[in-house]
């Protein structure tokens, strides 16, 4: 079957149709345009939340390695605390133990003190004795000689 000629009408039909369909093309690519646009900005926003994790990640690691730091500062500085306490406990000891020498000492030397102090009263008492007995000989003597 021949193909009847094309109407000026069905020329204007067929290019109506064409523009909608370039204009439908035109419309799905923008559409496309921009849901890739929206894509490219998730992704950006994407890339942009990770590197700020990354960063906050990384502040968190230095926060960490600076507390371990104070710790182990701490902790050195307690066993050196430590150990000052206990050279001073040990300091302590020692001069607890000089200090009850020197007062069993103090009270040997006390006894002593005592013992000579007592010695020589007894030893005035027989001066004294003697000073007496001199001079009752004395008087005896100058009795005889009258």
């Amino acid at each position: 079957m021949p193909s009847e000629p094309l109407q000026p009408e069905d020329h204007r039909n067929q290019a109506e149709g064409g523009r909608e369909r370039a204009e439908d093309e035109r419309r799905d690519a923008e559409q496309a345009r921009r849901a890739t646009e929206q894509h490219r900005i998730v992704a950006e926003s994407g890339r942009t939340e990770a590197e700020e994790f990354r960063r906050l990640a990384e502040e968190a690691r230095e926060v960490r390695d600076l507390h371990r730091e104070a710790l182990e500062t701490l902790r050195r500085e307690s066993e050196q605390l430590r150990e000052v306490a206990e050279t001073a406990r040990a300091a302590g000891e020692e001069a607890r133990a000089a200090a009850d020498a020197a007062r069993h000492a103090a009270m040997e030397a006390v006894h002593a003190t005592a013992e000579t102090m007592q010695a020589t009263l007894e030893n005035m008492k027989v001066v004294e004795d003697m000073r007496r007995m001199l001079r009752d000989i004395r008087d005896r003597i100058k009795l005889d000689s009258n």
